[in-house]
């Protein structure tokens, strides 16, 4: 047999499209050529794939080998395709049974001993495989237990080109393995927790809103105060991921090649803290090979700004789009690339250069340098910020006092009860308080004639806009949720609105 076909699957941001791997090789002058719009790394198959099929013990004789990556319209990348080409090129030998490769997929990169190496972007493949109905995928042994998360279908992990001939002719069998593991991960007990928090006992209130709602979260205050070790506390107060979440974002993971071998499946919700040296696309993602940033492996979970005017005004105002629609559109020559990123946004900063303002008797700030430092943070950035907490500096009293936090635990049931109130609610596309909007938000935060009061006199005097406002119902929502309450009481709205006082104290005037 001259003529063989393969299955294998090609990788286009977050989008998996089945590639039909063709070989042909017939006698005519000895050359190896590859055509379907490769990229250079794909080219470079012919050498790795020619020479570990002759170190795998198999003859290669020279004659005319042509191989196609259809669809040619598709931009192929990476070295995941050296084994599919491998196996074609084998069948057209004779060395292959091609009954066995018809509904197989094959996935992996070869060395020139004829070893196969791990891919990233498994788990999507072979879950584009199942869809196809596909039923058996032949990926690098370091893959295995990332391929197997998916229910359903049969994964052979191979470690070199010799194993995959004989699995493939029926003479060696290979287990087929699982890659989910009972339990949770091992870092769990090494997260921080809330009864490590002395005072502030405002900020841990935020906290728990901003889990509760999935409202994002800013606190402000002088260095030492407590912020970046509440914000690492709140990765313990996420609620769990369903087995949904947990195997988009594991796809994610798998795309960018961040999964662990021995635990694939990732069943604890992103933390993902980015300096401020940040650019634009490691923030959004992008690049000359479109791939997800931060804030799509932040997807699900949190992502924390520390010393938020530090980042460039730039990178922070590409945030804005992301944080109303919760996904990153991305436009290429190449094509229209579509990530998610409905994260939960968690930043802190210090009130001036020095951090000790408003503090003047120990502030060496001029008002033109406090106005600069905190202006870096423009008022439509402030505008997607829900909650905006104030942490006071620490006291020699609740550093050296014998008053016990609450533990993280039990702020987790609280939020977790919440979530299912919100959850039993909605029952649709809308998962959290912080995703209402239209007729929802008019329907599920309807306000008694108290609470249209208090918020028309706030509205006027603190000259809200329309986003200011909607974000201090949604906000309410989430405090009557975590009181058990089924309407929005005036001591929910006086909270929320307190939260909106803390950026008008600093920045001087309310958004518009």
């Amino acid at each position: 047999m001259s003529f063989s076909t393969v299955i294998s699957g090609a990788m286009e941001g977050l989008r998996v499209e089945l590639i039909r791997v063709e070989a042909d090789v017939s006698n005519g002058l000895p050359v190896f050529h590859m055509v379907g719009y490769l990229s250079s790394e794909v080219k470079e198959a012919s050498e790795r794939v020619r020479t570990a099929i002759r170190n795998s013990g198999y003859g290669f004789p020279a004659k005319r080998t042509v191989i196609n990556l259809a669809p040619a319209t598709m931009r192929k990348r990476g070295a995941s395709f050296d084994l599919p080409i491998a196996a074609a090129i084998l069948v057209s030998l004779g060395e292959i049974d091609d009954v066995r490769v018809k509904d197989t997929l094959l996935i992996g990169e070869l060395s020139l001993d004829g070893q196969v190496r791990k891919v990233p972007g498994i788990l999507p493949v072979v879950m584009e495989a199942k869809k196809a109905g596909t039923g058996c995928c032949i990926v690098p042994a370091e893959n295995a237990r990332e391929a197997a998360l998916v229910d359903g279908m049969k994964i052979a992990g191979v470690r070199n080109l010799r194993d995959t001939v004989d699995f493939l002719n029926g003479r060696k069998e290979i287990g087929f393995c699982t890659g989910r593991t009972d339990g949770m991960s091992r870092s769990d007990s090494e997260e921080n927790d809330f009864s490590q928090v002395r005072g502030q006992e405002n900020v841990r209130r935020a906290a728990e809103l901003a889990v509760a709602g999935g409202h994002n979260l800013l606190m402000i205050g002088p260095p030492g105060s407590g912020k970046t070790m509440t914000a690492k506390c709140i990765a313990g107060i996420l609620p769990p991921l369903t087995e949904e979440e947990s195997m988009e974002i594991t796809k994610i993971y798998s795309v960018v090649g961040l999964l662990d071998e021995k635990e694939p499946l990732i069943r604890r919700r992103p933390f993902r803290s980015v300096h401020h040296t940040a650019t634009k696309a490691a923030l959004i993602g992008g690049g000359l090979i479109p791939r997800p940033g931060e804030i799509s492996l932040a997807h699900g979970g949190v992502l924390f700004l520390d010393e938020l005017p530090e980042f460039r005004k730039g990178v922070l105002e590409v945030l804005r789009q992301p944080l109303e629609s919760h996904s990153i559109q991305l436009s290429r020559t190449c094509g229209n690339y579509s990530f998610p990123a409905d994260f939960m946004l968690v930043a802190a900063m210090n009130p001036c250069p020095c951090g000790c303002y408003p503090d003047m008797e120990r502030c060496t700030c001029t008002p033109a340098q406090i106005q600069a430092y905190i202006g870096r943070v423009s008022q439509a950035f402030l505008d997607r910020i829900d909650l905006c907490a104030e942490s006071s500096r620490i006291g020699f009293e609740d550093l050296t006092g014998s008053r016990t936090a609450e533990c993280s635990a039990s702020i987790r049931d609280r939020v977790c009860r919440a979530r299912e109130i919100q959850s039993q609610r909605y029952k649709g596309k809308i998962r959290t308080n912080s995703m209402l909007s239209g007729e929802n938000l008019k329907k599920y935060c309807e306000l008694d004639q108290k609470g249209r009061n208090l918020m028309e006199t706030a509205f006027t005097v603190m000259k809200m806009s329309a986003r200011a406002y909607y974000r201090i119902l949604r906000v309410a929502r989430t405090a009557a949720d975590l009181a058990g309450e089924e309407k929005i009481r005036e001591e929910h709205l006086r909270e929320a609105i307190g939260y909106r006082m803390v950026d008008r104290k600093y920045w001087g005037r309310q958004q518009t």
